[in-house]
C-alpha cells in the first residue's frame, strides 16, 4: 500500500536541514524555519536569532551577498518557495500599478494595462529586465502617490463595506431563523391550548354541540394563524427594508480617485478641471448702449431739439433726449446687419423643387388655363 500524501508530507518535513547549522527537524521536530523576502533562503529560526540579531548582515547560504535584516523573516506560507516568490512580487506589483477601471478611456485601454502589469509580474518573477522594470515602478510610484494612495483607501473602503454587508447578510440570516423558530413555537402553544379548549368545551357541553363546537374552534384557529402569520411577515419586511437601507449606505463610496499622468499607463482619464463661475451678467454679454455700427454721442445740434433742452415743461416728467438719440440711431442703422443679396439665393436654394400650396379655386383655374397656355 503506497505511503498517504500526509505520511508524505510529515517526511518532507523531517529530511528538512537548516544550511547554516546543519540540523535537521528529524532530531528537532521544534525547530522552526524562516524565510526573507530578499532571497529566500530557508534557515532555522536559532540561526536567525544568532546570525541578525545584531543589525544587518549578509546571507550567510553561499553564494548569497545579500544583505539581510532580522525583521524581515518570516514563515513561509507556501511548500514550493517559487510559489511563495511569485505571490509577494504579484502582491508588491499590484499594491503600486493599483489602477481602476473607471480610470480608463475604454475596455481596450484597460486590457492593456492588465497585459502591462502581468507583463511586469513575469519578467520579475522570471529575472528578465529586473533593473529596468524596477526602475519603472520606482519611477511609477514616486510620480503618482497620490493616486496610489487614494485607491488603497477605495479599495480598503469596498473590503470593509463588503464585510460589513456579509455580517449584516449572516445576521439578517440568523434573525430569520429564530424568528421561524418563535413562529413555530407559538404556532404549536396556540394549537395546544386551542385543543385544550375544545376538549374542555366538549367535556362541558351537551352531545349534540360537539360538531359546532369543533368547527367553532377551527375557525378561532384559523383566525389566530392568519393574524400571526400577517403581522409577521410586516415584521420581515419592515426589518428587510431598514437592513437594505443600511447595507445601501454602508456600501456607498463617494470618493473619487485622482488620477496623475503617468508616461508608464497609457489610456488614462484626463482630469477636467471645472471652470471657475464668471461673475453673475443681467445682461448676458449685452453692454447696454453699445452699437456695432455707431457711437452714441452725448449731444446732436438741431433746431427743433435745442428748445426742449431748455424747456422745463418738458424736461419735469422725466424725459430725456439720449433716449429719442438712441431710438432714432437705431432705427437708422437697423438694415446694416442684413446682407439682402446673401438671404435671397439661400431662402431660394432651400425652397427649391417644393411647390406652394394654391390659395383658392381661382388660383388653381389660373395656373391651370396658364400652363396649358404655355
Amino acid at each position: 500500500m503506497p505511503p498517504s500524501r500526509e505520511a508524505l508530507v510529515n517526511r518532507r518535513d523531517e529530511d528538512e536541514v537548516c544550511p547554516v547549522c546543519k540540523s535537521s527537524r528529524y532530531l528537532n521536530p521544534d525547530m522552526r524555519f524562516l524565510i526573507n523576502p530578499e532571497c529566500y533562503h530557508k534557515m532555522c529560526e536559532s540561526c536567525v536569532d544568532r546570525i541578525f540579531s545584531g543589525g544587518p548582515a549578509n546571507c550567510p547560504v553561499a553564494g548569497c551577498h545579500k544583505t539581510l535584516r532580522k525583521n524581515r523573516f518570516r514563515k513561509q506560507t507556501f511548500e514550493d518557495i517559487n510559489v511563495e516568490r511569485e505571490v509577494d512580487i504579484r502582491r508588491r506589483v499590484m499594491t503600486v500599478l493599483n489602477r481602476r477601471e473607471e480610470e480608463f478611456d475604454s475596455k481596450l485601454d484597460w486590457d492593456n494595462f492588465l497585459e502591462q502589469r502581468e507583463e511586469m509580474i513575469f519578467n520579475l518573477v522570471n529575472r528578465i529586465d529586473v533593473a529596468k522594470t524596477e526602475a519603472d515602478l520606482q519611477s511609477y510610484a514616486s510620480e503618482n502617490m497620490g493616486s496610489i494612495r487614494v485607491n488603497q483607501a477605495l479599495e480598503a473602503k469596498e473590503v470593509t463595506s463588503f464585510q460589513e454587508r456579509q455580517n449584516q447578510e449572516q445576521e439578517l440570516a440568523r434573525m430569520r431563523r429564530q424568528a421561524a423558530r418563535e413562529e413555530y413555537e407559538n404556532e404549536r402553544r396556540e394549537l395546544q391550548a386551542n385543543r385544550e379548549d375544545i376538549l374542555s368545551r366538549l367535556a362541558n357541553g351537551r352531545p349534540g354541540d360537539a360538531a359546532s363546537i369543533t368547527r367553532e374552534g377551527q375557525k378561532v384557529m384559523l383566525k389566530k394563524s392568519s393574524a400571526r402569520r400577517g403581522e409577521m411577515e410586516r415584521l420581515r419586511q419592515k426589518q428587510a427594508a431598514l437592513w437594505g437601507t443600511d447595507a445601501k449606505t454602508a456600501g456607498d463610496t463617494g470618493a473619487a480617485a485622482e488620477r496623475a499622468g503617468s508616461g508608464l499607463i497609457k489610456g488614462l482619464r484626463k482630469i477636467k478641471t471645472p471652470e471657475p463661475e464668471k461673475p453673475y451678467d443681467p445682461f448676458g454679454g449685452m453692454v447696454p448702449n453699445k452699437r456695432d455700427y455707431y457711437t452714441m454721442a452725448n449731444h446732436y445740434p438741431s433746431s427743433y431739439l435745442d428748445p426742449i433742452r431748455q424747456d422745463t415743461r418738458m424736461l419735469a416728467g422725466g424725459y430725456d433726449l439720449q433716449e429719442y438719440y438712441s431710438r432714432t440711431m437705431l432705427e437708422a442703422f437697423a438694415g446694416l446687419g442684413c446682407f439682402i443679396d446673401e438671404e435671397i439665393p439661400s431662402r431660394e436654394a432651400g425652397s427649391f423643387g417644393t411647390m406652394k400650396p394654391v390659395g383658392t379655386q381661382g388660383a388653381a383655374l389660373a395656373a391651370g388655363s396658364g400652363s396649358g397656355s404655355t
